[in-house]
């Protein structure tokens, strides 16, 4: 496997529509005003948060259970800046959608500015063919409220290419997060 470049990214999002929007450059202002930069990097490229955000409440008391998930312990929000309670998490999503092609897995990582904030973005492997806006997490793992920004960049996805095709994609195997959009809750 070999990390692919601001070029071979250029291409494949040009030619194959793999980022929708896709930002070419790293943009670091907007509209004069100073932003948590996204578009393309050297070897990946920062996605951004939507301004559709899922908070984690305990209003109902309920038992967070991946194979029995209830909606209900989310509050939902469309704004512009997340507020994250102390030592909680919320979801949203990416404003790209991605198309992973056959022969590509991604890395997903938090950008350096939010973890030396103590907000830990966690995102799974993108596999090959998947394709969908992202489910992002955010951890606030600090005693105080946190501010995470909409339309900003908050994580880099790597891009790894297999000189193979794997013999089942994502696609392949109908996977349950596929063509996901919105904020997505877990699936059992």
């Amino acid at each position: 496997m070999s990390v692919k470049s601001d070029r071979w990214i250029r291409r494949m999002a040009m030619e194959h529509g793999m980022i929708e929007p896709f930002v070419d450059g790293q943009v670091r202002t907007h509209a004069g005003q100073r932003v948590i930069s996204y578009g393309t990097s050297s070897y990946g490229y920062d996605v951004r948060c939507a301004n559709e955000f899922k908070i984690f409440t305990n209003i109902n008391s309920a038992i967070v259970d991946p194979k029995d998930f209830d909606a209900n312990s989310f509050v939902d929000i469309t704004a512009d800046v997340c507020i994250i309670p102390p030592n909680s998490f919320a979801l949203a999503r990416t404003v790209e959608y991605l198309r992973i092609p056959r022969r590509v897995l991604t890395i997903c990582l938090g950008k350096s500015t939010y973890a030396r904030c103590g907000i830990i973005v966690n995102v799974t492997p993108l596999e090959p063919e998947w394709e969908g806006h992202v489910t992002l997490e955010f951890s606030n793992t600090t005693p105080l409220p946190a501010r995470v920004y909409a339309n900003e960049g908050v994580a880099q996805i790597v891009f790894l290419e297999s000189d193979e095709d794997c013999l089942v994609s994502y696609r392949d195997r109908g996977g349950k997060y596929q063509r996901q959009t919105g904020v997505t809750l877990p699936r059992a």
